[in-house]
């Protein structure tokens, strides 16, 4: 039930960030459900493997480099879902580093109200 909710609230977060940023675009609901589930898919197989394939640069990097992993990752999701397009990197890049900012605000709220 967890993974439901945060899945949702992923897809929403997805929604939102989309109508604010001008090269990110969404479809509707379904099409941010869809991307919120491939992201999921992607960082939970794809990720690792970036990350110990780039460990050496991310520790150089101080931990930056993780944030263009994710940026890679958004690319990979734009490639996958039909109803979602980021027109370049750099888009890529701002939305994830939004996203990864809400995403925590929002599963720590979340995570108090079980308390």
């Amino acid at each position: 039930m967890n993974f439901l909710i945060k899945l949702l609230v992923t897809a929403v977060l997805v929604l939102v960030l989309s109508y604010i940023m001008p090269g990110v675009e969404t479809t509707g609901l379904f099409s941010a459900v869809l991307v919120a589930l491939a992201l999921s898919i992607l960082n939970f197989i794809v990720k690792p493997i970036l990350v110990i394939l780039t460990l050496p640069i991310t520790v150089i990097t101080l931990g930056i480099f993780l944030l263009f992993i994710n940026a890679f990752i958004i690319m990979m999701a734009d490639w996958l879902v039909g109803g979602f397009d980021v027109a370049n990197v750099w888009y890529a890049l701002i939305f994830a580093l939004l996203l990864a900012i809400a995403r925590s605000i929002l599963f720590k709220m979340l995570d108090k109200e079980e308390d």
